[in-house]
């Protein structure tokens, strides 16, 4: 299916590993006019729809001339007792080509299943998720002026994955914070708003309940805060910040947040601006960067072509500028707009009734 929609140059691998016990943004965040130079990139095309939104774009890609040789690695869905979902020839293949997109990937509810996004981002270490949520004007919300960046800690705080049962009934959750990690993303953080020209960097933290580890991170954060002194700094906590984001999205610009409180703000901020299928994401590392949708994997519709891709679409713009590929992302975020403008060719969860395949050639049409 892959071959048809990337070109004669994907290399496409399994990364799948048996079970133990049997035999992969607007213009505002990256602008330059730098030329579009030819790279290798990593495709995960993820599970459920995954697959359809990872072959539409890498359509749309292809159709306004990102020149994109692809490696293409499937990933097994978790089994209990499973290893290894995610195997070594993967990971090399970010490593090597220092760069990924991402489809949604599943993770099963329960004990036993480790989920395959935290694994990956460890792997990488992929220690800062960018999440910009910014009013699109073609899609009519209660909020109209959102333009607000969550950059979130990725590696530790609650999911370290360190949970046991102490005895039958009671669990025990470790939350680690460390100043290494926690100057690191701080650091992210307000390098990001001085490069993106932006104001203010709001530093969302619970000192007030967990007062040494989210204290260390506060003072990590003031730390940094000092080394920019022509960036604003605040603090607030976390409740406090989804009432605040709720009621006042304008006041906030830059978000830099734990591990929890950022996956679940941005989640809300994705909610301000229309949801999770308009929402790009991108993973940054010191030695690679893995773009990826950030919502579910849809198994209700998977395959029958009514899936939207718009959310991987913008993760992907994000990657070419990260590629330093302006001028291409440039041209299809212009046709997105347009073709989200007009409404005429929508997918279902955006108020029509085009199929997935008609979304994208839209897209294209309109390039």
């Amino acid at each position: 299916m892959f071959k048809k929609a990337l070109s004669s140059s994907v290399l496409r691998h399994s990364s799948i590993v048996q079970p133990k016990n049997l035999a992969n943004t607007h213009s505002r965040f990256f602008s330059s006019n730098q030329i579009c130079q030819k790279t290798t990139a990593t495709l995960f095309p993820g599970h459920g729809i995954g697959p359809e939104i990872s072959q539409a774009v890498a359509k749309i890609l292809d159709a306004a001339g990102a020149d994109i040789e692809w490696e293409t690695y499937d990933i097994g869905i978790p089994q209990p007792g499973s290893i290894e979902l995610i195997s070594p020839e993967a990971l090399a293949s970010v490593r090597k080509n220092k760069v990924g997109l991402k489809g949604p990937l599943a993770t099963p509810i329960g004990k036993g299943y480790r989920s395959l996004n935290i694994t990956l981002r460890q792997a990488l270490e992929l220690y800062a998720n960018v999440r910009p949520a910014v009013s699109i004007p073609a899609i009519k919300t209660g909020y109209p002026h959102v333009d607000v960046v969550v950059v979130r800690e990725n590696t530790e705080g609650e999911y370290s994955g360190l949970e046991h049962e102490v005895v039958p009934g009671v669990v025990e959750s470790l939350k680690v914070i460390t100043q290494k990690s926690s100057m690191r993303i701080a650091e992210y953080a307000f390098k990001y708003a001085s490069e993106n020209k932006r104001k203010k960097v709001t530093s969302v933290h619970k000192a007030n309940i967990m007062k040494m580890s989210d204290g260390l991170f506060l003072e990590c954060c003031r730390e940094v805060a000092k080394k920019y002194p022509h960036i604003k700094y605040e603090e607030v906590i976390v409740d406090a910040c989804c009432m605040k984001l709720v009621r006042y999205p304008q006041e906030f610009d830059v978000c830099v947040t734990p591990n929890l409180y950022g996956d679940i703000l941005s989640d809300l901020c994705a909610g301000l601006i229309g949801g999770l299928g308009l929402t790009p994401s991108g993973n940054f590392g010191e030695h690679a960067s893995v773009f990826e949708a950030v919502h579910g994997t849809a198994p209700d519709i998977a395959g029958q072509d009514k899936a939207n891709p718009t959310a991987l679409l913008l993760s992907a713009l994000m990657m070419l500028r990260h590629l330093h590929m302006f001028d291409v992302a440039d041209r299809i975020e212009k046709s997105v707009m347009k073709v989200l403008s007009e409404g005429k060719v929508l997918t279902g969860d955006l108020g029509g009734t085009a199929k997935c395949s008609e979304y994208t050639n839209e897209i294209i049409k309109n390039l």
